[in-house]
C-alpha cells in the first residue's frame, strides 16, 4: 500500500501502520463530504482512532439526523468512485494561517497557534479540499476501499468544557470489505449483549433523567443480583479477616485536601457544598474516610494487618459522554478495602489479595485476563503526588513483590493511582475493549498524609503502609459485566428468579400453587405465572425475557402424578419427582455453580 509523507516522500507503508493511515485519510474523506454538503462547515480535529476516525466540525445551527449521515457516508463513496490524487505540501508559518484564514478554518488559525515556533506546518490536498495535517496518507482517494460512518455526538473543542461543543462524527474503517462486514457482526453482538437493552428487558434497573444521568436505581430483580454479590464477596472477606465498616457518603473538603484529592482529583468530583461555614463533598473513593478510622485508636504491630472492608456509595463527576448504564455512572459501589500492614507484610498480603481476586474469577468462570503493573508518569507533576523518592519506593517493591508471586504481568507507564502504584486485572468481555475489573494499590502516601502510627516491637512508632484493594471493583461494573457475559442467563444461584412455574391452565392452578409454595420453603425464588395465557407465551417469556434456569410446566399428567415436568434453558424437558428437582436446585444454589 502507497501512502505519502508530508514532504512528498511516496513510500509502502508498513504493515503495522496501514489501518492508522486508511482510517486517518477516511477522516479526510469524511471532511471532504461533509464541506460539499454543508459549505459553511468549519472543521476542529480529525484523528484516526484505534477502532476507526472521526472529525469534530462546527455546523452552525444545523442538527443532523441519520438521513444526513447517509448523505455524508455517499458523498464520501463519490468521492473515493473519483479516485482524486492526494498530495503533500509545506508553508511558512504567515502563509500556513493566510491560506486557513482565506479558507475561513478559525480552528485551524487557532491550532496553528498552539504549535512551536519551529513546527512544520504542512498540508493535503485531494481535489478542492485542503487540511492541515502531518499526515501520512493514501496517495489515492480509490484506495478507501471499507468504511462506514457509525454514529454523531457532542465533543467540546480541544476536550475544554468551556469551549465550543461540536459535532463529533464517528466512522469505521478497514482495509477490506470482508473486514467491515467481521466488525458489523461483532457490533450486532455486542447490541446483543449490551447490559442496557438486557436490563431493561429482565426489569434489573432503570434510569431517568429526572433523577439524573448516570444515577442507575435497580429494580427488585436486579437488587436480588446486587445483593447475592454483595453477599458472595462479604463472606469471602470475613473468612479471611475482614471487618466491614459503614462509612457517610460525604466528606469535608478539608478531608480530601488531606488525602490530596482536592489537588489531584477534584474535576471528577462533584462541586463542595457549603453548610454552617464548612465545606462539604460527595465522596469519589473511601480510602479517607477508612484512614480515620484507622487512627481512631492506638495500634501496636501486633494488631496488623488490619483489614477495613466496605461495600461503599461513590459518586464521581462523569462527563456524560462516558456513561454507560451501570457500567459507568457518577454513582456507584465499590467493593472497597484497606490492608494497614507492616512493611515486612506487604508481600504476604499483596499475596492473600492476588489469591482472592483469582478465586473469584475461578467462581465466576472468568478465564480471559491480564495483570498490569501501574506506574506513574514521572513528567507528570500535576497528576501524581510528588515524591520521587516514595514512587522509585513504592513501585519496586511491587515490582518485586509480583515477580516474587510468579505472577505474569506487563507495566502501563501513567495508569497508577495519583498516590501510588497498583496491580491492575483487565478482564476481556465477550464483545469490546478490555476494562480494570480488580485492583490492588500499594500506598505509602496516604498513611504518612493523615499522620497514622503503630507501636513497633522496639517501642517506636513506625507509619504503616496500605493496600488499597477491590476484587470486584464496583458492583454495578461487575454486574454489568456478567450481564454481558452471560446475556442475562445467569447461574441458578444469582439468577433473579430461578425458577418460574407455568400451570397449563387454571384446571392446574390449585397444583402449581402448591408446588410454588413448596420451592419457597426451601428457600428458592420462584414466581408463579398465573396469566390466563397460552402455556406457549408462557414459555417464550420465562425463556427469552426473564431468561429463568428453569421452567416447570405443570399440566394434569403432572398433577395427577404429582411430579414436575422441568425444562432447562437449553430447551430440554426431563420429568422429575419435586423433592428431587428441589434438592438439584439447592445443590447448584449452594455450590454455585455456573454453566
Amino acid at each position: 500500500m502507497k501512502i505519502i509523507y508530508n514532504d512528498g516522500t511516496v513510500a509502502e507503508c508498513p504493515q503495522d501502520q496501514e489501518l492508522h493511515v486508511l482510517r486517518h485519510t477516511a477522516a479526510h474523506i469524511m471532511a471532504q463530504a461533509i464541506k460539499r454538503l454543508y459549505p459553511e462547515a468549519d472543521f476542529g480535529y480529525g484523528p484516526a482512532t484505534e477502532n476507526g476516525f472521526y472529525y469534530d466540525v462546527d455546523l452552525g445551527d444545523t442538527k443532523l439526523t441519520d438521513e444526513d449521515l447517509a448523505a455524508i457516508e455517499k458523498e464520501m463513496r463519490k468521492i473515493v468512485k473519483e479516485n482524486l490524487p492526494i498530495k503533500a505540501f509545506i508553508l511558512p508559518r504567515p502563509e500556513a494561517i493566510k491560506l486557513m484564514e482565506d479558507r475561513q478554518e478559525k480552528f485551524k488559525v487557532e491550532h496553528i497557534g498552539d504549535l512551536p515556533e519551529d513546527a512544520t506546518i504542512s498540508f493535503y490536498q485531494q481535489g478542492e479540499y485542503i487540511d492541515m495535517c502531518v499526515g501520512p496518507h493514501l496517495t489515492y482517494t480509490k484506495a478507501l476501499k471499507a468504511f462506514k460512518i457509525t454514529q454523531q455526538s457532542g465533543a467540546y473543542w480541544k476536550g475544554d468544557k468551556d469551549n465550543k461543543m461540536l459535532t463529533r462524527i464517528n466512522g469505521v474503517a478497514f482495509r477490506t470489505q470482508e473486514e467491515l462486514e467481521a466488525w458489523e457482526k461483532q457490533q450486532e453482538e455486542a447490541r446483543a449483549r449490551d447490559h442496557r437493552r438486557i436490563g431493561k428487558e429482565m426489569g434489573l434497573f432503570m434510569t431517568d433523567d429526572l433523577v439524573g444521568r448516570g444515577l442507575p436505581m435497580f429494580l427488585p430483580n436486579g437488587y436480588t443480583v446486587w445483593q447475592e454479590l454483595e453477599n458472595y464477596i462479604k463472606a469471602k472477606e470475613r473468612a479471611r479477616g475482614y471487618q466491614h465498616v459503614m462509612t457517610p457518603c460525604v466528606g469535608t473538603v478539608n478531608l480530601y485536601k488531606t488525602s490530596g484529592h482536592w489537588d489531584h482529583y477534584r474535576e471528577n468530583m462533584f462541586p463542595a457544598m457549603e453548610m454552617e461555614g464548612e465545606s462539604y463533598v460527595l465522596r469519589p473513593m473511601n480510602c479517607p474516610h477508612h484512614m480515620m478510622i484507622y487512627a481512631n485508636r492506638p495500634h501496636s504491630y501486633r494488631q496488623l494487618p488490619i483489614r477495613i472492608g466496605e461495600i461503599a456509595h461513590d459518586f464521581r463527576y462523569e462527563s456524560s459522554g462516558t456513561l454507560k448504564g451501570i457500567e459507568r455512572g457518577r454513582h456507584f459501589c465499590q467493593n472497597d478495602a484497606h490492608l494497614f500492614v507492616t512493611p515486612s507484610q506487604i508481600k504476604s498480603e499483596v499475596a492473600a489479595v492476588c489469591d482472592l481476586i483469582f478465586e473469584v474469577y475461578k467462581d465466576f468462570g472468568i478465564t480471559d485476563y491480564r495483570c498490569v503493573l501501574s506506574l506513574r508518569d514521572p513528567a507528570d507533576k500535576k497528576k501524581y503526588h510528588d515524591d520521587d523518592a516514595m514512587w522509585d519506593h513504592a513501585e519496586t517493591a511491587l515490582r518485586e513483590v509480583l515477580t516474587e508471586l510468579g505472577i505474569n504481568f506487563t507495566e502501563e507507564i501513567g495508569e497508577a493511582a495519583f498516590y501510588g502504584p497498583k496491580l491492575d486485572v483487565n478482564v476481556r468481555p465477550a464483545v469490546g475493549a478490555e476494562y480494570t475489573l480488580s485492583t490492588c494499590q500499594l500506598d505509602f502516601c496516604l498513611p504518612a498524609k493523615f499522620h497514622l502510627t503503630y507501636v513497633d516491637s522496639d517501642g517506636t512508632e513506625k507509619t504503616p503502609v496500605v493496600l488499597h484493594r477491590a476484587i470486584l471493583g464496583s458492583i454495578d461494573r461487575f454486574m454489568a459485566y456478567l450481564i454481558e457475559e452471560t446475556k442475562g442467563r445467569f447461574p441458578t444461584w444469582l439468577a433473579p428468579t430461578q425458577v418460574k412455574v407455568l400451570p397449563v391452565s387454571e384446571k392446574t392452578l390449585d397444583y402449581a400453587t402448591e408446588v410454588t409454595e413448596k420451592l419457597v420453603a426451601a428457600g428458592i425464588r420462584v414466581a408463579l405465572d398465573s396469566d390466563n395465557e397460552k402455556i406457549g407465551y408462557k414459555i417464550r417469556e420465562a425463556q427469552q425475557v426473564d431468561r429463568v434456569p428453569y421452567m416447570l410446566v405443570l399440566g394434569a399428567k403432572e398433577a395427577e402424578a404429582g411430579n414436575v415436568s422441568v425444562r432447562d434453558r437449553k430447551g430440554e424437558t426431563t420429568t422429575m419427582e419435586l423433592d428431587a428437582f428441589i434438592q438439584k436446585v439447592c445443590n447448584e444454589i449452594a455450590t454455585r455453580a455456573h454453566e
